[in-house]
């Protein structure tokens, strides 16, 4: 079948194409198409004189309508801080008693505060404030150095062994290679310790754990107190809970007896604003309810 000639089929004109017996139809495009084509060009003309469209070299086409996204997207900043300040203001002037009995103060606390941890805490603690290895978990009841909202306000405020001249600073010392204990007197203290939070374990461990407790009463108890509760004051952690920070298994507890450890948290003052800090402060107060 040759250019030109008409498929008894369909009716329609041949291309001259003919690939293994199959000849190639002239279908036209359906008229459709060109409508739609149509209706698009005119949509892009109209677009073009109503809107602001073509570079001009120093400027653009204002368009006739005169939009302005860029005055559009001021706008929406300008009300965006003028609703910020009317909440911050609030903040900043409550104590975190009153926030904490406000409903919609701490529907908003809670909004800005999940963005603000995982903006400059979650490389950390995580996104759900869970912890990692080396950095506590922020949902529970045990905290190094108090868990009051002005007290973790403070603390994000100057941070932990940070630069900050007002930092809060503790280390835990390295008894074993700073050759303070014996390594036997090592492994009995970390079996007494062991024993504390998982009192199961001090079974077929008697004679370690009552030598531990000597051990302990000797040499930690000026941090960590008698009953292995913790000290606050000097960011002591309590060793009688389930909580761990680096790990609570005996070959992790070892490693911190023998090589101490000395935690770090930078100062915030400098990047986030005083009602950011009070914001977070309440944010990560309110998670640890949950997870207690």
């Amino acid at each position: 079948m040759g250019i030109g000639e008409r498929d008894p089929y369909t009716g329609h004109m041949t291309t001259g194409h003919e690939w293994n017996g199959i000849t190639e139809l002239n279908t036209p495009v359906p008229r459709p198409v060109y409508v739609f084509l149509a209706a698009a060009a005119l949509f892009a003309v109209v677009y073009w004189v109503l809107m602001p469209a073509w570079p001009t070299g120093v400027g653009y086409t204002k368009g006739l309508l005169g939009f302005d996204q860029r005055a559009a997207v001021r706008q929406s900043l300008q009300e965006a801080a003028l609703d910020r300040a009317a909440w911050t203001k609030k903040i900043a002037a409550e104590s975190f008693t009153a926030i904490e009995t406000d409903p919609v103060l701490m529907d908003t606390v809670r909004q800005t505060g999940r963005a603000l941890f995982g903006d400059n805490c979650a490389a950390c603690h995580g996104r759900e404030a869970r912890g990692n290895k080396g950095f506590p978990n922020l949902t529970t009841t045990s905290w190094l150095w108090g868990g009051s909202p002005e007290v973790i306000a403070e603390t994000i405020r100057v941070g932990i062994n940070s630069a900050h001249p007002d930092s809060r600073s503790s280390q835990m010392p390295a008894f074993g290679r700073d050759g303070v204990l014996p390594r036997g007197d090592i492994e009995n203290v970390v079996a007494y310790v062991k024993s504390l939070s998982e009192q199961s374990w001090a079974r077929g461990h008697e004679a370690a754990v009552a030598a531990g407790q000597k051990v302990f009463a000797s040499t930690c108890v000026a941090c960590h107190g008698e009953q292995a509760t913790g000290n606050p004051e000097l960011g002591a952690p309590n060793l009688a809970d389930k909580f761990w920070i680096y790990g609570g298994d005996p070959e992790t507890i070892f490693t911190t007896v023998w090589g101490g450890r000395q935690g770090h948290m930078p100062t915030w003052e400098g990047r986030l604003t005083p009602v950011e800090r009070k914001v977070l402060a309440l944010y990560v107060f309110d998670l640890r309810r949950a997870g207690q």
